[in-house]
Parts: structure tokens; sequence; C-alpha cells
């Protein structure tokens, strides 16, 4: 029995001595698959790393320069304008009606023709005018012929009442006669005198010079005064103005503007702002700001001789208010914008850029003038700005100069960077994707 239970405990004790092993086997396979898991997690936070913020390498890694576009600061003529939206509006437009009731026997203009004020357009039914003109002359014939033999009558009466003949009532009788036949007469010609102007109305002419809209009726048609679409549409197009808005904060520059008498010129643009229509005045403006909209609205004056505007054509205007001479003036690209303000890059004599803070003022699509911080000649960086900082080593390449000396061109509105106004502001340039220094 000892020897027995002697041998079951040798073999635990063999049992015991071989487990570590085994554990010690299962513990190095899991630590051999979390490295295995952490390497391919490095691995693959490395493939996704983008490439951007690798170190530099090839020939500008390290302090090599950077290629860079150059333009020099010019100096010329700035344009202020204001920018608006306006519709076309002419100065009349007629719906003509017919003023007495009858027949269409004649239309004289075509669809779409120019006419001018005068011109025939419609012909009424003049026969029934016609005829009520001769009746009414007849009673005009008739009544003359009855006072003249009252007039006669009471010169009679009056003679034969100085002699005592007659009573002083028919003498009074005689008198009313009289006056009540220059009455009738009177009514006559006024029966004339309507009759004619009937007549008169049954030639409708052109109240205005302008275009001819579709035709509301035809030839035989009964019109009458009370036409719902009226017979036809005279749109006045030479001269015709511009309805257009601009912001309350515009008012007072405008306002100054206009009390020293200066005339301001006024540009309209097509809906996609890439052809000039047409150039004409400031005319006026209204007398109180939209509430609702915090605008004020302007009517400007155009010639119109080509007919490039089109009533209730949808116009984008610009409004010249004043041109600032010798300003300094650089590209709209070279202005950056970040935690130093509103800078540009300046390179300098020894290849190197240096940050420059810069005051801007009025500007257009393609130039801003810079009221502070610049001079003609400097020279900006107008492209490769995004990897700069300040103290850089750069490699400036032949670029075309942005802003050279002379008047700058203004361009139609929405070109390039700008808002809905320019004046005192300059349009959004490129965007620095670093401060200086």
């Amino acid at each position: 029995m000892n020897d027995i239970n002697r041998d079951l405990h040798d073999d635990a004790v063999v049992d015991r001595e071989a487990r570590p092993a085994w554990r010690t086997a299962l513990a190095t396979r899991r630590v051999l698959v979390i490295v295995a898991v952490l390497l391919a997690f490095a691995l693959l936070a490395w493939l996704l790393t983008p490439k951007g913020t690798r170190a530099p390498t090839g020939r500008f890694a390290g302090n090599g320069p950077m290629p860079i576009v150059a333009a020099p600061a010019g100096s010329g003529d700035m344009p202020i304008t204001l920018i608006g939206l306006g519709t076309v509006t002419p100065l009349a437009t007629v719906t003509v009606q017919s003023q007495i009731s009858g027949q269409i026997m004649h239309i004289y203009f075509k669809e779409g023709q120019t006419v001018k004020a005068g011109e025939p357009l419609i012909l009424i039914d003049p026969r029934p005018y016609q005829v009520a003109l001769e009746q009414a002359q007849g009673a005009l014939e008739r009544d003359k012929a009855l006072l003249a033999n009252a007039r006669i009558d009471l010169n009679r009466y009056q003679t034969l009442w100085s002699q005592d003949s007659i009573a002083e009532q028919q003498l009074a009788t005689q008198k009313a006669l009289v006056v009540q036949d220059q009455g009738n007469v009177k009514t006559d010609q006024g029966q004339i005198d309507a009759a004619k102007l009937n007549l008169t109305y049954c030639h409708i002419t052109s109240p205005v010079s302008g275009r001819i809209g579709l035709q509301q009726v035809n030839i035989g048609n009964y019109v009458t005064p009370a036409e719902p679409n009226g017979l036809v549409v005279v749109t006045q197009m030479q001269p015709i103005t511009v309805v257009f808005t601009l912001p309350e904060d515009d008012i007072p520059p405008l306002m100054k503007q206009l009390h020293a008498g200066s005339t301001l010129p006024v540009t309209a643009y097509d809906r996609s702002n890439t052809h000039e229509l047409a150039t004409g005045t400031l005319q006026s403006l209204d007398s109180q700001i939209d509430t609702t909209t915090g605008t004020i609205r302007l009517k400007a004056l155009f010639p119109n001789t080509d007919e490039s505007l089109f009533p209730q054509q949808f116009v984008n205007v610009v409004l010249l208010l004043d041109t600032l001479h010798g300003a300094t003036l650089i590209p709209q690209s070279a202005v950056q914008r970040g935690a130093p303000g509103t800078y540009v890059y300046i390179v300098n004599a020894d290849q190197t850029v240096s940050v420059r803070t810069v005051k801007l003022g009025p500007g257009d699509a393609s130039n801003v003038s810079i009221s502070q911080g610049l001079k003609p000649g400097d020279r900006v960086v107008v492209d490769g700005a995004d990897k700069l900082k300040d103290g850089a080593k750069v490699l400036v390449r032949q670029g075309t100069p942005g802003a050279a000396s002379g008047t700058a061109q203004h361009q139609p509105p929405g070109q390039g960077g700008h808002g809905h106004r320019q004046h005192g502001q300059g349009a959004q340039g490129s965007q620095g994707s670093q401060g200086g220094g």
C-alpha cells in the first residue's frame, strides 16, 4: 500500500514540473501575437501618413530655396466703384385703349415695329360718328334759324312796348324765348364738337415713340373703352432707365459726390457679368431707405441708341464713385491674411523674403491699392507664398507683373474675389497658410 501511494505521489510531482513549460510556451505565443498586431498598426499608420508631412527631399530639402513668382508694386489710378443689381425700366409703357366703341377697320402697325409719337396705329369704323356729326350740324342750323326769328320778334315787341301797344309780360316772354334759343344753339354746337372728337378717336395714334408689342385684337373685332388687355402696348426704348439698389452704408459717400455737383458714370453689365451693355449717368435716388432690406433705390439714365438694354432685363450695375490717383497697386494674389493681419511677402535683395504688414485700400478684380506699408517698386510674392515664412530663401521665377504702372482697368463685377460692393475695401486675395515669422 505504501508503495502504491509513493508511485502516485511521484507522478503528481512529475506533472507539476511539466506544467510551467506549457504555460511558458503559451505566454510566448501571446506576446508574439501582440507584437505582430502592434507592428501592423505601426505600418498602417505610416502608410496613412500624408506625404506632405514627411521631411522634404530632393532639390528643396533642408534649407533649399523655394520657387516663387514675384511682381513689382506699381503706381496708377484705382477706380472706386459701387456695385448693385438692377432692372431695366422704360420711361413710358403705354397700354393703348380705345376711347370709343366700334369695329376695327384697319391696323397700320406690325408687331415689334418701332413707331414715333403720333403715328397711326388702328382705325375704328368712323361712319356711326360721322352720321352723329351730321345730325348735330342739322340741329344747329335749325336752332340758329329759330334764334334769328326770336330776335326779330323781340325787336318788334320792344317797339310796340315803347308805344304802349303790348303788355310788358309779352315782351318779357319774348326775351326769355331768345335766351332759350341761344342755349339750344350752344347745345347743338357741343354736340357737333363731341361728334368731331369721336371721329378723332376713330384714328388711334401712338402716344409715345417706342416699340410696338404683340397686338391684342384683329381687324373686324368690336372694341370698347373697357378692353381688359388694351389694344396694344407701346414701350419707350430711347432713352431708358435702370433702377438698382445699393446698401445704405454707401449713401454718405454717394451724397457727398452729388452735393459737389459730380456727374457719376454708370455701367450696365449682362446677367453673367461678362459683357458691357451700355453706359449712362446717375439720374436720381429715392427719398428713403427700404427698412426691410437696408438698401436704397437709384435710377440711372442710358441713351440706349443701340437698344442693348431691354425693358425688365436683369443687369449688374457698376457706379463709378471716384478715382484714387497715384495709388500704390499690387496684384490681388499677393495679399495674405493670417496672424499678422493683412500682409505681403517682400522679396529682398539677398533672395530672401520678409513679412510686411499692409493696409488695403480700394481694389478691383485684378489689383488692390495699398494705402500703407508699401511703395512703388517693392517686389511682392504673387505665387508660391503658401509655404513661405519670414526670412525664407527663395528662387524667383519669371512671371507676368500683375500691377504695372498706369491706370487700373475696371473689370465686370463678380470677376475675382469681390463682394457686392467695392468702396473702400480691398478684394479678397489668396489666403496664406502660414503666418509671418
